[in-house]
């Protein structure tokens, strides 16, 4: 059907009101679009321009320097060392397989390494460098570096590793490091980004531990171009950060190696020496030790296992964490407590007839037959054990433990040293309080001879004996000074006993290792200036009497002995601790005499410190130790 003119022109201007509304649409569309273009582009340029910047350029942490340990002389204890080390990168290798390979046939590679090394570029990035080996030498580096056209991907690379230059003698005061652990983020309160870095290494035990802070530093940051896929293009820039604070300890490494080297017979023992006059820790020896340099590279498996499965505990710091019974070398303690309440007078004498006899119950001397009348200064002198149970009757084990606590036993001291043990000592309230039961007489005749209840550590040994030379309440210090600020000594107060009354003590521990029915004679020193007083000690670790070499050694009695020296200006205290040594006398005086006269001369002694039966014998012993007299840094060590 023919359309007519009317409708043609109807259509027309439904179709041009149709264009205009299009049109109109789409000019606002473009308007509108127009608009946001310019806002972007001129209003908010600088916010987009930021955020295209920090797109293309990221920020990355930078560990610090560790700061490094000193000795008192300034030896270097823990250091920082260079590490050469081997790195891949994955999609530079392409055929990794291959590309390891023929590194194999020039260097050596440990299939244990090697192996957690494949894992690792598994989990990783391409792009991402992976350690492949490390520890390498300089020769290993160069081999590489000669034939990196055929290693495609494979990159001499240069970094930093804690290292311990005299190995096992700190290894138990300055501990070690190691990476970070779920398990050490789970424990510790710390928001530093630092312990989010892969493998950043944070100090596990001792020093290390600490002062984990201060030694840490604070991070530094480097500023990076990535590309799309995020592969580093190269360093725009870069903070180091703050490096750690140094720490300088009291300890004189000399010594501390002559006391481990002298320990090391002993199978486990410690020792601790400490300077009288300031509280300084000048040696604290362990024995047996571990290397620390292995928990800070990766420990195998293997040796670990040899560590922990060990009868001689090397892993344990038994110069602090070590309680055991004190034995006579606690009979001080009873003395000055029966002194100071006024239950003795110095001359006094009790009879020992070799026993003391309490209800139906005898309280056997170490002595069958007996000493006879004795007096405190010959009680020391022979360690009569009568003597001290009839002191215990009359005192009580309440002033018995006050007094002992104000020498320092039952004290957790404040030592950054790992699970620093405050020992036992008992009164009426804690054994109530402990066990649920009433204190007995038995058991302060018992506490009285250093057994029963009664557990201190080495280090709480050489603290009472420290205050009993010095007549002070002198604390034990280990760290000097940090970053360069030197700690004050702590406790330069008096005891608050009455001088006479240390001094009767003192005399009879001069008898113990001077005068010929000492018990500590064959132990003494010759030289009349450097004479050394001190006390044994033996404590059972069971019940029934029967001779060490007849029981396994877990079963034997401990040996023990604690001295000051020189007598007449005491300016050194010392103990030592022999597991299962057998007699304090025969094990742990020798020890102790031959640990102070290094101390006193600063070098091996001469042979005219000791008695003259003894001086061919003990010439050998001391020459046949194996002693680390050269304390140079290592090639690399230092800050960087």
């Amino acid at each position: 059907m023919k359309r007519t003119p009317r409708d043609t022109a109807t259509s027309q201007r439904k179709i041009s009101r149709r264009g205009l509304v299009l049109g109109g649409l789409q000019l606002g569309f473009a308007g509108v679009l127009g608009w946001r273009m310019r806002q972007m582009q001129v209003e908010q340029a600088d916010e987009f321009r930021l955020l295209a910047e920090e797109n293309r350029i990221n920020m990355r942490l930078i560990a610090p320097a560790r700061g490094l340990i000193f000795d008192r002389s300034g030896i270097p204890l823990a250091e920082n060392a260079q590490n050469y080390r081997i790195v891949i990168v994955r999609e530079d290798a392409g055929d990794v397989d291959a590309v390891i390979d023929r590194l194999a046939q020039l260097i050596y590679l440990d299939p244990v390494e090697l192996d957690r090394a494949r894992k690792e570029i598994l989990r990783r990035s391409p792009f991402v460098p992976v350690t492949l080996t490390d520890q390498r030498s300089w020769e290993d580096i160069a081999t590489v570096a000669v034939n990196a056209p055929a290693l495609p991907g494979i990159t001499p690379d240069v970094g930093l590793t804690r290292n311990y230059p005299l190995v096992e003698d700190y290894a138990h005061i300055i501990g070690y490091v190691g990476p970070v652990s779920d398990y050490d983020l789970a424990r510790i309160d710390d928001d530093d980004p630092l312990l989010q870095i892969p493998k950043f290494q944070i100090g596990k035990t001792g020093v290390e531990q600490k002062f984990e802070r201060e030694l840490r530093g604070k991070a530094g940051t480097r500023r990076i171009e990535v590309n799309a896929a995020g592969r580093v293009m190269r360093e725009l820039g870069r903070d180091p950060g703050v490096p750690g604070a140094d720490i300088q300890l009291t300890v004189e490494s000399r010594l501390q190696n002559f006391v481990e080297a002298r320990l090391a017979p002993a199978l486990s023992a410690a020792a601790v020496v400490m300077d009288t006059r300031n509280g300084d820790l000048l040696a604290v020896g362990n024995a047996p030790s571990f290397d620390p340099n292995k928990f800070v590279r990766g420990i195998t498996v293997a040796d670990y296992g040899d560590l922990t499965n060990n009868i001689y505990r090397p892993l344990s710091n038994k110069a602090v964490q070590g309680a055991y019974p004190p034995g006579s070398t606690f009979k001080m303690m009873v003395s000055l407590a029966a002194l100071d309440a006024g239950q003795l007078s110095p001359g006094e004498t009790f009879y020992c007839g070799g026993y003391h006899k309490l209800g139906n119950r005898r309280f056997h001397c170490w002595k069958r037959g007996g000493h006879g009348w004795v007096d405190l200064e010959k009680s020391l002198e022979q360690s009569c054990d009568v003597y001290y149970y009839e002191l215990a009757q009359r005192v009580g084990i309440d002033k018995i433990a006050e007094t002992a606590r104000r020498f320092g036993h039952g004290e957790r001291f404040d030592l950054p040293m790992s699970a620093v043990s405050a020992g036992v000592m008992p009164d009426k309230a804690w054994l109530r309080e402990s066990y649920d039961q009433p204190w007995r007489v038995g058991d302060s005749l018992n506490a009285s001879i250093g057994q029963g209840y009664v557990l201190s550590t080495p280090l709480q040994l050489a603290v009472m004996t420290a205050r009993l030379a010095s007549g002070t309440r002198i604390e034990p210090r280990l760290v000097k000074s940090v970053g360069g600020v030197e700690l004050e000594p702590k406790g330069l107060e008096p005891l608050g006993f009455a001088p006479e009354h240390l001094r009767i003590v003192r005399a009879g521990m001069n008898a113990v290792s001077n005068s010929r029915r000492g018990t500590a004679y064959s132990s003494r020193i010759e030289a009349g200036d450097k004479r050394i007083a001190g006390k044994t000690g033996t404590s059972q670790v069971r019940s029934v009497v029967v001779r060490n070499q007849d029981v396994p050694w877990e079963e034997r009695d401990h040996a023990l002995f604690v001295g000051f020296a020189p007598y007449d200006d005491p300016h050194l205290a010392v103990s030592v601790v022999v597991e299962h040594g057998g007699g304090g006398s025969s094990v742990a005086a020798p020890i102790a005499r031959d640990i102070m006269l290094y101390a006193l001369h600063g070098t091996l002694p001469p042979p005219e410190s000791y008695p003259s039966s003894q001086r061919s014998r003990i010439d050998q012993f001391l020459s046949e130790l194996e002693l680390r007299q050269d304390f140079r840094p290592t090639e690399g060590s230092g800050r960087a």
